[in-house]
């Protein structure tokens, strides 16, 4: 459960989180967050996404960002706002060479902070506590899915679907274990 001020660190993938009311705060009403956008958040990698349950607010405080919202890329600049209704597919990203600040808001709150914890989790995970950069392959995507099926409920993922992500992982690990049985074979 997040508390007021915490902050939810995803740096490698471009963007921190900083809790201003948490759902025990709205009693589940809402969760209300202030967002840095990294320079180069998103360029490579956005991920493009749905909240089923939810309904999400953002608006810009500082700098410009662009956001993907029905299959169009949308220049937001400081005092701009979107609404978004539950269901529709979102993205955002950061081609500025200056951090963007945002609010945002989801309401209800549902297991969101949950799920952002467990992101940081994961990401501190993968680069060893920040000891290594964060690699957006393969397996980085496939764990990133299994994390987001975690979540159907809050965020959906929009893109490649997750099962096509876990099945190229598993003929990869199906073609490397082929081969090394041929090794064997032959030796």
């Amino acid at each position: 459960m997040a508390v007021k001020n915490q902050v939810f660190d995803m740096t490698p993938l471009g963007m921190k989180f900083t809790v201003l009311k948490s759902s025990e705060d709205t009693h589940g009403k809402s969760l209300d967050l202030q967002w840095e956008v990294l320079p180069g958040c998103g360029m490579k990698h956005a991920l493009v996404h749905s909240h089923p349950n939810a309904k999400e607010t953002y608006e810009v405080l500082e700098g410009e960002v662009e956001f993907f919202v029905k299959d169009e890329w949308i220049r937001a600049r400081k005092g701009d706002r979107f609404i978004l209704s539950q269901g529709i597919a979102h993205s955002f990203r950061n081609p500025n060479r200056k951090t963007a600040t945002l609010f945002n808001s989801r309401e209800p709150a549902l297991e969101m902070e949950n799920y952002f914890e467990d992101v940081c989790k994961l990401i501190n995970k993968l680069t060893h506590n920040g000891k290594k950069k964060l690699r957006m392959n393969l397996r980085t995507k496939k764990l990133m899915t299994e994390l987001m099926n975690d979540y159907k409920n809050e965020i959906v993922p929009e893109y490649a679907p997750g099962v096509l992500v876990i099945m190229l992982t598993r003929f990869k690990k199906f073609k490397r274990r082929r081969r090394s049985r041929r090794l064997q074979a032959r030796s």
